[in-house]
């Protein structure tokens, strides 16, 4: 039994560990400098993800309050992976920080709370990794301690996650009173579709789409994203949207699948009005924080609609076109981090005539852009491929084509940002910004992850496996 204990809880007591590392170092008397703090925490976040995919054993714990299966143990090393690359892409903004250990704590401290919400087996399990993630990240929102806008992100962030998971709470408290259990393999015995049970996973559906910024429950999104540091706008961008959504499509295939024919529904709704107005806001965006916030809010829509397919290739597409946008976002997020932490330029019009002192970055820029609008060859394509087929399996060929009308419209936002940076004539252009090595490595890993995992068919083909149980 403890050994059990031990290999199932294994990522979730290597991150309690490297918290526990980091307070240690923090409290001790010896003073050290930002660059060699930074050095032994990317090490030690390689080490948590390459340790991810050892003793990779299934079962339960707790009663079936927390579960794992390979499955899951993919999505976290997802999200390790994710946090080692953004980690290392804020070498610039914080190897001056004061707070930098304090930083990784919180940083570290969302991720547990993801890892409990991801494995969990009980929605009041799932609440409690919820919580345990969101409200270390309000105050790291807010980590730009001498800038207003990043208050005011982390303001909107606290209210706007306060009301969302008073809505989850509500729907909960209405599916226990209604089910007698919060069981997730007990719940579905007891779902009868009543009206009241309707309701309250309408709560529980208007929770989840605060979380992932579904319309019309992303007016905070745009705000948030410009406020906070860049870093902490990559982690929201990715990580935290990533990790709800991998437990929103595991709770609508397994707990509520009784209410499958209600939710169906919802969803196709929700994924077309979140596509479209995503895209319409991004069209108008200068601030390219803003501009890849309502960018996500439209990817979040062709998420939907692979999540709709209910089956396993719906799965299977939602946990690749994850781990495609990971590469494609955090290499965006990372050009305008180098940039950012440097000349705090942060507007398309500023990026007129990057490619000239730039080429690199922009050139980096320029393929995460593709892959985001889903441009043939990058990895983009194949996401977004793999989302429509599995959302095409329900035969409403009129929803896919609604997302394709908008892939096109996508690709005009898209390329305007390209034609800013190779094509258009700025006098003062943004000068030649010197990209720290670690910041050069995440970004490499980026590219090879947006050319190779589109290309790569056994990727796919491994995901697909591992989605067997759905």
């Amino acid at each position: 039994m403890p050994d059990d204990f031990l290999i199932l809880l294994r990522q979730e007591l290597l991150v309690t560990a490297l918290i526990f590392i980091l307070l240690f170092i923090k409290v001790g008397s010896k003073e050290r400098s930002n660059e060699s703090l930074m050095i032994l925490v990317n090490l030690l976040l390689l080490a948590n993800f390459l340790f991810g995919f050892f003793c990779d054993e299934e079962g339960t714990l707790f009663n079936n309050m927390f579960r794992t299966t390979r499955l899951l143990n993919l999505e976290k090393n997802i999200l390790n992976l994710a946090v080692l690359i953004i980690s290392m892409q804020s070498w610039s903004w914080l190897k001056t920080h004061k707070h930098l250990l304090e930083f990784y704590m919180l940083l570290l401290s969302t991720l547990l709370g993801m890892f409990f919400m991801i494995s969990s087996g009980n929605l009041l399990m799932f609440y409690l990794g919820l919580e345990l993630s969101t409200i270390p990240l309000a105050a790291m929102a807010n980590f730009d301690l001498q800038k207003r806008e990043s208050s005011e992100a982390a303001m909107k962030l606290i209210i706007s996650s306060a009301f969302s998971s008073a809505l989850l709470l509500f729907g909960i408290s209405m599916i226990y009173g209604t089910t007698g259990t919060l069981d997730f393999s007990e719940l579905p015995a007891h779902l009868t579709g009543s009206d009241l049970q309707i309701f309250a996973f309408i709560l529980l559906l208007a929770g989840f789409a605060f979380k992932i910024s579904v319309v019309p429950f992303h007016l905070w999104t745009a705000d948030v994203y410009e406020g906070a540091p860049v870093a902490v706008t990559s982690y929201l961008s990715v990580v935290s949207k990533a990790a709800v959504l991998f437990i929103f499509i595991s709770a609508l295939y397994t707990v509520f699948k009784p209410l499958a024919d209600a939710w169906y529904n919802m969803l196709v709704l929700l994924a077309i009005i979140t596509i479209i107005i995503g895209n319409l806001f991004a069209i108008r965006q200068n601030n390219l924080k803003r501009f890849l916030a309502f960018s996500s809010i439209a990817q979040v829509g062709f998420i939907l609609i692979g999540i709709s397919g209910s089956s396993q290739a719906g799965t299977a597409s939602v946990v690749y076109f994850i781990l495609v946008y990971v590469f494609s976002n955090l290499a965006a997020f990372g050009v305008i981090s180098v940039v950012s932490a440097v000349t705090g330029k942060e507007r398309i019009d500023e990026y007129k005539g990057f490619y000239k002192t730039n080429p690199l970055l922009s050139w980096v820029l320029t393929i995460a852009l593709f892959s985001l609008a889903g441009v043939p060859p990058t990895a983009g394509f194949f996401g977004k491929f793999f989302l429509l087929m599995a959302g095409a399996g329900k035969g409403n060929y009129w929803l896919i084509a609604i997302a394709a009308l908008n892939m096109i419209i996508s690709f005009y936002y898209y390329l305007r940002i390209v034609k800013a940076i190779f094509m258009d004539e700025n006098s003062q252009p943004i000068p030649r910004v010197s990209i720290p090595f670690i910041s050069k490595v995440a970004l490499l890993i980026c590219i090879v992850g947006i050319i190779f995992s589109g290309v790569i068919s056994s990727l796919y083909e491994y995901i697909y496996s591992l989605c067997s149980s759905f």
